[in-house]
């Protein structure tokens, strides 16, 4: 930690970091009183209007209208967006990284509102998006066999049609090859969907892609008990024993949760399955603010540190606030391992900068030294709401959100500052932004198995007083 100090770059590179620069500058930023950190890495970050908003809160019978119903699935399914309202959605999304200080993002967006899952032509949009917002992005469109279903009876299901899966996986390997054209903010990742909704064939096909081309992998997995009873049902063994014999538990392999990893241990994984894990290289993307939201946890931090498994942050919902995730993981650790001096801050911070970078095998970024990439997120401790400062990382995490962040930086270029990112219109695009997630909101009783209205669907915290 340096006191009174600068950093210092050149184009995209930083040259100086700490007290003692004597050089001379084009521009000097006086920040006052305010903590300059490596730029956070967010390899879960939502790309989408998040649903969690919709979802995160409703009974088990609500929720069967929150899915896809099975006739949705066989006769209905349709885009909700056209190309260009998804590419505005993208906008909007990216926009909101940026404001909350990540600085390289690997995106993730809902399926819900799509015919099946994304495409290559989207990710060609929203690659430009990035490249004129100014922020490093890790892209591949999801893709998948099958999607989770309620039947006509109430049960949940996976239905298939796995000829989309195939599409959706050449579409990805397209975009491998499209983005080899692009600037280095660009970078390709293929990005399978839940575990439980690939097929073998489509997660053996994606490990010898990712193998010849050498490019990350990034899989929602070991995420519920209903995957491990799928996974069981399709294959006969665990997530884990999948990944392995396949090949794809690698030092590639990003996985968002890792919390169910035997029915047997039943979402409290054993100290043998977690150095297995870690022995793999395989790094896990913790999201606590959207597991906490749909009530698990991972027990604990500590533990899965402890057991060799690198670890990385990622948000996975709105808003896309990794101190708001990182001080929830604290507490959680406190109360899971029943001591004050879990959850440390400092591993915490590693995490969101330093763990993301290693898991996308990037030494150059997260890192405040000469030669990384001119990175930054600047948080400011000047408003009074701050309240005392003590261990800048202490309160850091006990006293600010995403939203004190008063600069991002990406490769040099200042692309947000004091809440403004430059030539974007937030207003307008956020009333934009609200009219197209109003309009999903509303599609939802066409995909309810009951086909209740959207008051059912939806019911109001409160209910409306009466006027007298």
């Amino acid at each position: 930690m340096h006191r009174d100090a600068s950093v210092v770059y050149d184009d995209e590179c930083i040259v100086h970091v700490g007290p003692g620069w004597v050089g001379p500058v084009d521009e000097m930023i006086d920040l006052g009183n305010s903590l300059i950190i490596p730029g956070l890495i967010d390899l879960d970050a939502v790309a989408d209007l998040d649903h969690i908003i919709l979802d995160s809160w409703s009974g088990a019978d609500l929720r069967k209208g929150h899915q896809w119903s099975a006739g949705y699935f066989a006769n209905h399914r349709m885009d909700v967006f056209t190309a260009s309202e998804r590419r505005l959605i993208r906008k909007f999304a990216l926009a909101q990284l940026l404001l909350h200080g990540v600085t390289t993002a690997v995106p993730i967006a809902s399926e819900i509102h799509s015919s099946w899952a994304e495409t290559y032509e989207d990710f060609v949009d929203i690659s430009q998006e990035a490249l004129e917002l100014g922020l490093r992005v890790y892209l591949g469109p999801s893709y998948r066999g099958g999607v989770h279903v309620t039947r006509e009876d109430g049960t949940p299901d996976v239905m298939w049609s796995v000829p989309d899966g195939e599409d959706g996986l050449d579409g990805a390997r397209r975009f491998v090859e499209y983005a080899a054209g692009l600037p280095e903010l660009i970078q390709p990742i293929f990005a399978p969907c839940r575990i439980e909704t690939m097929t073998r064939e489509l997660l053996a096909r994606t490990h010898e892609l990712a193998t010849d081309l050498n490019v990350r992998v990034r899989l929602h997995c070991m995420q519920s008990m209903r995957e491990l009873e799928l996974v069981d049902a399709a294959h006969g063994m665990t997530p884990m024993d999948l990944l392995e014999e396949i090949g794809l538990l690698n030092e590639r392999l990003l996985v968002p949760h890792a919390k169910y990893m035997s029915l047997e241990s039943a979402g409290r994984p054993t100290d043998v399955e977690l150095r297995r894990f870690g022995a793999s290289g395989a790094t896990v993307v913790h999201t606590p603010l959207t597991e906490a939201r749909l009530g698990y946890a991972i027990d604990s931090f500590d533990r899965y540190l402890e057991a060799g498994i690198p670890m990385a942050f990622g948000s996975d919902c709105f808003p896309p606030d990794l101190i708001r995730g990182m001080e929830l993981s604290s507490n959680l650790a406190k109360i899971m391992e029943g001591r004050l001096d879990a959850g440390a801050a400092a591993a915490l911070l590693r995490s969101a900068t330093t763990g993301g970078a290693d898991a996308l095998g990037r030494p150059d970024l997260g890192r405040l030294e000469p030669g990384a990439q001119a990175d930054l997120t600047v948080f400011s401790f000047e408003d009074v709401m701050v309240g005392m400062v003590e261990d800048p990382i202490r309160t850091l995490l006990m006293h600010t959100t995403a939203r004190d962040v008063s600069m991002t930086v990406v490769a040099g270029r200042t692309v947000m500052r004091d809440g403004k990112l430059p030539g974007l219109d937030l207003e307008n695009l956020r009333k934009e932004a609200q009219a197209l997630f109003d309009r999903m909101k509303n599609r939802y009783p066409e995909r309810d198995v009951h086909g209740r209205d959207i008051d059912t669907l939806f019911p109001p915290t409160f209910t409306s007083a009466p006027f007298h």
